[in-house]
């Protein structure tokens, strides 16, 4: 019996943020792929290893976490003003599917780099030492990032001396511009509140009524007060993600905020839209020991946030549910505002089971609505490895 050879596609594995995933230049792919559908699924979920019953997808290239079962595929902008189009791919690890509903913050950063690496961007505009500035369209959502990229000699810079909770080792600083933030498509009238309401109450059959704040920024997500679900806001990955019922509590707020917030319409579609919404919950500022075993006092932050990703709780923060926070927390009323003391603020630094995380939001009222020109955070990217992935045919 004859047995096809393997694909070869041109790939590069990167870290971008608290998050790895494997970059692909549009071109590169095969031509089914190089158009949404059936076809560009099944090559990608092939590349992760992925659906994967054991759940380690040992078979590819994922690394069995939602921070580390992502695909992004780039190319030359087709919107005015931008240098790169940007679509990104969240892998469900143990389903075969892949979810296209919302952008990855961590990886944002490592797009820049790679657009400048791979030529997209026009050499004119990257200096011989300085900053390149990479404008982005951020497919998936239709929003625009604007990425500060450090250059050396010509050359993208990945080593220095920024330091990211969640990370092991420093490396150079990318600056992060999310502009507009707020959702104007998805949701109840394309509002930032979808429900119209900082906050609101309500009910999750067999947990009760809860009070939420219901954003459409970065991210849609969904924030809940820590102490409303039996939680502190100090807790480990250990202490949630080995829990089935807590799990399934978490899938079940996570479900019916999003009907709440008109991104389904049915309560089963929930299943089928793993990426969105996030659920996070939020405490009051607390010492605890993160992750690393490093000590974060409460003087050191805020808030406490944490947050769930693809079924699990989140070893960090994900990048967009990050504007979130920044977004939630510079608008008085919201439970993120509440958390963190109230009143007006254009910076917020919270502590999550790594450590701590700064991110800047410029909110004002506009016509009696909240809007967000952009938010701001730093995270660091770096090439792990490039070449080839090898997909059987």
């Amino acid at each position: 019996m004859a047995h096809a050879p393997q694909q070869k596609i041109a790939a590069t594995y990167y870290r971008g943020g608290t998050s790895k995933g494997v970059f692909f230049a549009l071109e590169d792919l095969p031509a089914a792929a190089q158009v949404p559908g059936a076809a560009r699924d099944a090559l990608l979920l092939r590349v992760i290893g992925s659906p994967d019953p054991y759940g380690k997808q040992i078979d590819g290239m994922g690394g069995a976490t939602s921070s580390t079962s992502k695909t992004v595929i780039l190319s030359k902008s087709r919107q005015p003003g931008h240098d790169v189009d940007y679509l990104f791919g969240q892998v469900s690890i143990d389903k075969p599917f892949v979810d296209w509903s919302g952008n990855c913050g961590n990886l944002s950063a490592a797009v820049g780099p790679f657009a400048i690496r791979s030529g997209m961007l026009d050499p004119e505009r990257v200096p011989h030492d300085g900053i390149a500035t990479v404008r982005i369209w951020q497919a998936n959502i239709g929003k625009s990032i604007v990425a500060h990229v450090p250059i050396t000699n010509g050359e993208v810079q990945e080593t220095g001396d920024f330091e990211l909770d969640g990370v092991t080792f420093p490396a150079a600083e990318v600056k992060l511009e999310f502009i507009d933030p707020a959702d104007d498509e998805e949701g109840a009238g394309g509002s930032m509140f979808p429900t119209g309401n900082l906050v609101d109450d309500f009910e999750v059959p067999g947990v009760g009524v809860l009070q939420a704040t219901l954003i459409n920024a970065g991210i849609p997500t969904i924030f809940i007060n820590a102490q409303d679900i039996g939680f502190s806001g100090t807790e480990l990955q250990d202490a949630i993600n080995g829990d089935a019922k807590v799990l399934a509590m978490f899938e079940s707020i996570r479900a019916h905020g999003a009907m709440r917030m008109g991104l389904i319409k049915h309560i089963d579609e929930a299943a089928k839209r793993q990426h969105t919404p996030k659920v996070a919950f939020v405490a009051a500022a607390s010492d605890y020991i993160s992750s690393s075993g490093k000590a974060v006092a409460a003087t050191d932050v805020d808030l406490l946030v944490r947050a769930m990703s693809m079924g699990k709780l989140h070893h960090a923060m994900m990048g967009t549910a990050a504007v979130a926070i920044g977004t939630a927390a510079a608008i008085p009323g919201t439970l993120v505002n509440l958390a963190a003391g109230g009143g007006e603020r254009a910076s917020v630094r919270f502590g999550h089971p790594s450590g701590t995380l700064t991110v800047g939001a410029e909110a004002k009222q506009v016509d009696g609505q909240w809007v967000v020109a952009k938010a701001i955070m730093s995270r660091s990217a770096r090439v792990l490895m490039e070449g080839w992935v090898r997909v059987p045919c």
